[in-house]
């Protein structure tokens, strides 16, 4: 197994991707069920390039402080970028399985698409635990790729392709256990939500469509999938035209510290 590395031609395609509309709608949901309030000190574990960060900080106002963690320099180089500087928000590297925060530090806390990749989970979230205070709030979101419905002219080959895929993630079908592991860790469940995104048909400018080059980087030559079978699938999918398809669902789950 290889997780995916976030260096800097790694993070602008992420960038990238995060600023198609499929992922604002998704943005604009997770922030729905935040909730920041001004004032408040809330806490992104995986900011990466930096939007959810700054509509955060837009929402917690001038004496609200908002800080985005995450591991990798070159996300945190494009996160300055996106959020301009401001006061409010700071920018930290760290690992999700030990915060580098005083306990009760934060109201509410927010991941989007990262626990899926840290290996100790129980550490990851009984740490979450310990720096949002009693009563304070967090929203988490993770995909489970067995969700995906991708039309392919060569079904074998895709799955191969998919099964491939997998291999960049530590938990790839994290959300079937994360409401136990929030409740193992001290936090009472209180929401639980269906994310979906769906591109019906092939736009440049969509989640899938910019995926593709993220699958097709990361599965060639692993698993037995030459350079050959991962263009040819990668050609593919481009060329469904009219019977284009790709779904996939992601479950967003909010919770509350016990005291």
């Amino acid at each position: 197994m290889a997780t995916l590395d976030f260096d800097e031609r790694a993070a602008r395609h992420i960038q990238r991707v995060y600023a198609t509309p499929d992922v604002v709608a998704q943005r604009l949901r997770v922030l729905e069920l935040l909730d920041p309030r001004p004032g408040e000190r809330v806490l992104d574990v995986g900011s990466g390039p930096g939007f959810l960060l700054d509509a955060i900080a837009d929402r917690t106002g001038p004496q609200g402080r908002v800080h985005g963690l995450d591991p990798a320099p070159a996300m945190h180089a494009i996160a300055a970028e996106v959020t301009g500087g401001r006061a409010t928000v700071r920018l930290d590297e760290g690992d999700a399985a030990a915060l580098p925060y005083a306990g009760d530090t934060f109201d509410a806390a927010v991941s989007t698409q990262v626990y899926e990749y840290v290996a100790d989970l129980p550490r990851a979230f009984a740490e979450l635990c310990r720096v949002v205070r009693p009563g304070g709030r967090v929203v988490l979101l993770d995909t489970d790729w067995d969700s995906v419905v991708w039309h392919a002219a060569d079904p074998a080959r895709h799955r191969r392709v998919m099964a491939a895929w997998d291999g960049h993630l530590v938990h790839p079908h994290l959300p079937r256990t994360l409401p136990g592991l929030l409740r193992r860790a001290g936090f009472r469940v209180t929401g639980r939500h269906l994310v979906p995104i769906f591109n019906p048909e092939y736009d440049p400018d969509t989640y899938s469509a910019l995926t593709i080059d993220t699958i097709a980087a990361y599965v060639a030559g692993r698993d037995g999938l030459t350079g050959a079978d991962v263009d040819a699938w990668a050609a593919d999918l481009r060329d469904r035209g009219e019977d284009y398809l790709f779904s996939l669902n992601r479950y967003c789950f909010v919770a509350e510290r016990g005291s």
